[in-house]
């Protein structure tokens, strides 16, 4: 197999870096207000825990991080939801400062970042959310385009949402989506 090197790119190592806060945020944003025993909540057989996710998503990360550094990662399993909670942010944040890094060299392009390890774990940032409604905790909605989202902010300490939908209740139905003109009765 042929190693390819790809050049460092400053604007986009800052857009990729920009996208590991975003799921930074979306993963605190999933986790923030939930249950106690939400770590251990199990959807139907086979499905990953929340805890699991997380720890997959660590995993994810992790791998990203070989294409810049070599070798392997296979993260361990904790103890709790929190230890990888902990572990997750601080291996993004070794991410995000592997990008700023010039000294290192890439062997996929920062589109196969992208599309590849980055995409994969944003997914999973949406399936805790979705977890929480599955199990009984919605997360509130809101508009993402305000979020107070920097790239220089990885870790589980994130900002509460800047623009949170009024009329978002946690009984109701999902929405459709476009603009809400008024409150949706409760039920």
């Amino acid at each position: 197999m042929t190693t390819v090197s790809f050049t460092f790119d400053a604007a986009s190592r800052a857009m990729l870096q920009h996208f590991l806060a975003s799921i930074a945020y979306r993963t605190q944003k999933a986790l923030r207000g939930a249950p106690a025993d939400f770590g251990d909540f199990r959807a139907a057989h086979h499905v990953r825990t929340p805890y699991e996710l997380l720890w997959h998503m660590t995993g994810v990360i992790g791998y990203a991080r070989t294409f810049l550094r070599g070798g392997e990662f296979a993260p361990p399993r904790l103890e709790g939801l929190q230890q990888e909670i902990e572990r997750f942010h601080v291996t993004l944040e070794g991410l995000r400062d592997d990008f700023a890094d010039r000294s290192l060299t890439a062997v996929i392009s920062d589109l196969q970042f992208l599309h590849g390890p980055l995409s994969d774990t944003m997914t999973h940032a949406g399936q805790l959310a979705m977890l929480r409604r599955m199990a009984g905790s919605p997360v509130p909605s809101e508009n993402f385009i305000y979020a107070t989202v920097a790239a220089v902010n990885v870790g589980a300490d994130q900002p509460a949402p800047v623009a949170p939908d009024d009329w978002w209740r946690p009984n109701q139905a999902p929405q459709p989506p476009g603009p809400i003109t008024e409150v949706p009765e409760e039920g």
